[in-house]
Parts: C-alpha cells; sequence; structure tokens
C-alpha cells in the first residue's frame, strides 16, 4: 500500500467485509481510529465513498454514504454496483 494513496476514490462503490472480519479487526487494531462494535451492523453492506483523509502516516480513513463512522481501507473492498 502506497502512502497517501486510496484505493478507493471519493464517488466509488465500496462493500464492507463481512462480519468475521469486522470482529477481527476490532479486536486486533489498537492505533488510530479504532472501529467502533456498532459499527459491525453493517458488515456486507455497499456505500458509495463520500470523503477520504489521511491519518499521518498515510492511512487511508473513509466516509461511507449513509453508513455512520470512520472505516479503514482494511475494512472494505471493491463493489460490483455501480455509483
Amino acid at each position: 500500500m502506497e502512502p497517501y494513496k486510496e484505493e478507493f476514490p471519493a464517488g466509488s462503490r465500496v462493500q464492507i467485509v463481512n462480519r468475521l472480519a469486522l470482529e477481527q479487526f476490532l479486536q486486533t487494531w489498537k492505533f488510530h481510529n479504532p472501529l467502533k462494535p456498532e459499527q459491525l451492523e453493517f458488515a456486507g453492506k455497499t456505500a458509495k465513498v463520500l470523503n477520504v483523509g489521511f491519518y499521518h502516516g498515510g492511512d487511508p480513513l473513509y466516509v461511507l454514504d449513509g453508513i455512520p463512522g470512520v472505516w479503514h481501507e482494511q475494512c472494505l473492498a471493491s463493489s460490483a454496483e455501480k455509483a
């Protein structure tokens, strides 16, 4: 992963990974912007990327349309749905 380069630009469609993957991320991620337990309910949902910001060091952080919270790139995948 290249620092300060997002995989999913604003306007693209993404799918949140499955619940098991989110639970694993929730348990193992120990750094900035931890996943919140209430975000688990959005596993498998698709959404449009509204905004991409970067944590110091280059980690992309995503805001999704209609889905609360800040999302790490590891919690997202490309969606086959059109934007």
